[in-house]
């Protein structure tokens, strides 16, 4: 692990451009049609509880990671399989979000170039990012921070000033109901990309004050669930259900039809940057937990030395993680929600809490009569 800590200001950055990362740019929620953007606020409530329970844990063992502390939850022998499994999970996702990345590009900007080209760019920039260290991706999103909110709010006024939007393509709200917000609030919004968040137990013990991680967390996931909100209800209100529905990147659709005084149009350069930034900071972060669980099961003294084999492993995995685009998609939406997000974001880790809370008691029991 590294000997380095991060502030309050530079944890809620990255916590903010991870949320956004691909989630901005799929078609979130879309399953509840013309409510989607109530399934992301939905989702953002029950992912803030999420975040409380991982938090929760993170208190219990402030200096340690999470591949550390499960061991002494559940047992060394246990343990180590558990963080085992965390390990290539965030591998998984961190593969997953680079395919994402290397097939918007192919379909937006680069059709004749191979895929492997464009993932293999990405994942070096983050494996250099990585090897330089937690500290030097903070303050890198620092910096893309402000740029990328400048992005948001220049594309939502010339949005706007186009006259693209039509309130009345989000009627009738809950035309479905409240069940079904629920339904795909708990089969998708509540998991990408709120339940993500559990990457950042892998990061939390790098806080220099870790009372202020809980407010920090909320406060990041507030405010992303807030801009996913707007940006789906502005691409439903541009484009319509149907289409938003079809389309595999209903952000870029959205900005594509920009138009303003006959002049400024074709402005997919804003989605270009904004796509780049929130892919970087996104497979960066599953990435890294995935590297600092790796040194610290297997006792490595070093991260740096996994980072460029494992840098390989992702961009080969992300490759073969399937066959097309839309196998993928389908796979992200009905196999990974169910089988691994469900299990790793939140039945683990609530049988953690449960089981880390009855040891602090008992050992807080024990200590009081100690002293007695």
């Amino acid at each position: 692990m590294e000997n380095v800590k991060i502030n309050a200001y530079q944890l809620f950055v990255i916590m903010v451009l991870f949320e956004h990362g691909s989630a901005l740019v799929i078609s979130l929620g879309s399953g509840a049609k013309q409510d989607a953007w109530i399934t992301i606020l939905t989702g953002m409530i029950l992912g803030i509880f999420l975040f409380l329970l991982y938090n929760r844990l993170y208190l219990y063992y402030p200096d340690i990671p999470f591949t550390s502390y499960v061991q002494k939850i559940v047992g060394s022998f246990l343990g180590k399989i558990l963080a085992f499994v965390y390990i290539l999970y965030f591998f998984y996702l961190s593969a997953r979000v680079l395919r994402d990345f290397g097939e918007l590009l192919i379909t937006f900007a680069y059709p004749n170039t191979p895929e492997f080209i464009i993932n293999a760019i990405m994942i070096l920039t983050v494996i250099y990012a990585i090897h330089k260290g937690i500290e030097v991706l903070t303050r890198t999103g620092e910096i893309f921070f402000f740029f990328l909110y400048l992005l948001a709010i220049s594309g939502f006024v010339l949005v706007v000033a186009s006259g693209l939007i039509d309130l009345n393509r989000l009627k009738p709200i809950l035309d479905e109901g409240a069940m079904k917000i629920f339904q795909v609030t708990f089969t998708q919004t509540l998991y990408v990309p709120y339940g993500e968040m559990v990457a950042f137990t892998m990061i939390l013990n790098y806080l220099n004050n870790p009372v202020k991680a809980k407010w920090i967390g909320i406060s990041a996931m507030a405010l992303s669930g807030v801009n996913l909100a707007i940006s789906m209800g502005v691409n439903i209100s541009v484009l319509g259900v149907d289409l938003v529905s079809r389309a595999p990147f209903p952000l870029l659709t959205t900005i594509q039809r920009i138009q303003v005084a006959d002049f400024l149009e074709r402005l997919d350069v804003f989605f270009l940057l904004a796509v780049i930034i929130g892919g970087f900071f996104k497979i960066s972060i599953f990435f890294y937990a995935g590297v600092i669980g790796t040194a610290d099961l297997f006792k490595i003294s070093k991260h740096k030395k996994l980072v460029y084999p494992l840098g390989l492993v992702i961009l080969f995995l992300s490759m073969t993680i399937a066959s097309n685009f839309s196998e993928h998609i389908k796979e992200g939406l009905v196999i990974v929600p169910l089988y691994l997000h469900l299990p790793m974001q939140v039945i683990i880790p609530s049988l953690l809490l449960v089981i880390a809370t009855f040891k602090n008691r008992k050992s807080k029991k024990k200590k009081t009569e100690a002293t007695i």
